[in-house]
């Protein structure tokens, strides 16, 4: 097996739940384009929030919103992309709202929300650390009706409260199949460290849309087979792709069902250079 392309998370794999980036990490990269294989950064976040670190790895390609856009890093092209279209997102927002959910939704440019609150007041955080001009928020009165007259090009849409009840919420939002959710739980040890609260979410974005399907999407364009990849993460968004990957890896901090598929469980930490332990392992 020759390691042709590797595939890493960013939030708790190559950074930590701290926002920090190990000096071990950075090395690891280092050596991936010392050794001519193409670095793909592979997020949730959108292409706006990710650029800054994406330019910092000098990433060679980029899947963000969880599958939703893939950019190739070096010429600036985009590959692919899918949105939500806007009657799917009414039809979310609509049951959400009953249920006096958090909602917000990310585009290209921006996130959308009527109030800074759990992973949009995160990212606002997060902007502000690191300075990030390329992001804005938008912070509407009510989403439902600005969504009825604006045409939005929504990735996805996130659905949070700290009550648990949204894995019920996900099966009334499975009789669309135009769109398909993952639950995360940020409860006990996967505490968001950043905004220090304990909730849940779903991600949202159109059906067949995951990291693991813009890998295949990419490994296609470039003619490499998957057992040419490694991939690495720590959250349930990673599930598909580092179970389906040549060489899939978990991190030490991952949910236990990502562990339950990963080849390889590294012994350290983000914050202890997982992602670099991988690395030095396979490469």
């Amino acid at each position: 097996m020759s390691i042709k392309l590797i595939a890493s998370d960013l939030d708790g794999t190559i950074i930590d739940r701290n926002n920090k980036i190990s000096s071990k990490n950075i090395e690891a990269v280092n050596k991936i384009h010392k050794d001519k294989i193409d670095f793909v950064v592979c997020t949730g976040k959108s292409y706006s929030v990710s650029k800054k670190i994406c330019d910092q790895f000098n990433a060679s390609y980029g899947i963000f919103g969880n599958g939703t856009q893939i950019i190739n890093l070096k010429t600036g092209k985009e590959l692919m992309s899918k949105t939500i279209s806007k009657s799917d997102l009414l039809f979310i927002i609509t049951l959400a709202k009953r249920n006096n959910f958090h909602i917000h939704i990310y585009t290209d440019t921006e996130i959308i929300s009527e109030k800074l609150e759990y992973m949009d007041l995160r990212n606002f955080i997060l902007k502000e650390k690191n300075a990030n001009d390329s992001l804005y928020f938008n912070i509407v009165d009510n989403i439902l009706t600005f969504v009825e007259k604006n045409d939005i090009n929504a990735f996805s849409i996130v659905i949070t409260t700290e009550k648990n009840t949204l894995y019920d919420f996900k099966k009334i939002l499975s009789i669309n199949k135009n769109i398909e959710s993952v639950f995360i739980n940020k409860r006990g040890k996967y505490r968001d460290n950043i905004i220090n609260k304990d909730y849940e979410y779903l991600n949202i974005s159109p059906t067949n849309i995951n990291k693991n399907e813009a890998l295949k999407f990419l490994s296609n364009y470039l003619n490499i087979s998957k057992n040419d990849i490694l991939a690495i993460g720590d959250n349930i968004n990673d599930y598909e792709m580092v179970k389906e990957a040549g060489i899939g890896i978990a991190v030490n901090e991952a949910y236990d069902d990502l562990k339950n598929v990963a080849k390889y469980v590294t012994k350290a930490t983000a914050s202890e250079g997982a992602f670099a332990e991988a690395i030095n392992k396979f490469i």
